[in-house]
């Protein structure tokens, strides 16, 4: 199934300072997300963002924060116990595609998508903008995404998708992320 941009939330999860550093490969997870945040703010996609014990963890990275119109403090790993369906809920009908990128994996990104998917939301996952201290961890947790019904993309395949042609006057800007 096509993902639009009229029909999506980007949920941008637990990018934060003092976990960001411990991840595999972070920063070229953060580099993705910053990428899909401005893809999104461009095409008019609603961020939200979650921050796991912001008191632990920090805060997310500034850069994130910034393209987030709302961000959710949570304690729980499945962010829809601490606030993301009453968020959620303020876009419905129209906006039923959820798209999540963040960390880690195999915690808050896995236990959220199963909320998400009992929620009957439309999941999608892009592989390329989530992250894990271990890459085991998150190899496995893509794996029972794609098995509970989690859609699967990569941050270039997602951001096509919301463009849908060359015709569209954001082409050029969003070319230039791309790039």
């Amino acid at each position: 199934m096509l993902i639009t941009a009229n029909n999506s939330v980007l949920v941008m999860i637990d990018l934060q300072k003092r976990l960001m550093p411990a991840i595999a490969g972070g920063e070229s997870v953060l580099q993705q997300c910053l990428r899909l945040g401005q893809a999104a703010q461009i095409l008019q996609v609603p961020i939200i963002g979650t921050e796991q014990n912001p008191a632990s963890l920090g805060d997310n990275l500034l850069e994130i924060k910034a393209l987030c119109q709302t961000t959710i403090s949570k304690t729980y790993f499945d962010a829809c116990h601490d606030g993301l369906l009453i968020e959620l809920d303020k876009f419905k009908p129209a906006r039923q595609q959820i798209i999540l990128v963040g960390c880690e994996t195999h915690v808050c990104v896995l236990q959220t998508v199963f909320g998400l998917i009992a929620s009957q939301y439309q999941v999608t996952i892009v592989v390329d903008a989530l992250g894990s201290r271990q890459t085991l961890d998150k190899e496995t947790a893509i794996e029972r995404m794609e098995k509970a019904g989690a859609n699967l993309v990569t941050s270039e395949m997602l951001i096509f998708e919301w463009l849908q042609t060359s015709n569209r006057p954001e082409f050029k800007s969003i070319l230039k992320i791309i790039k």
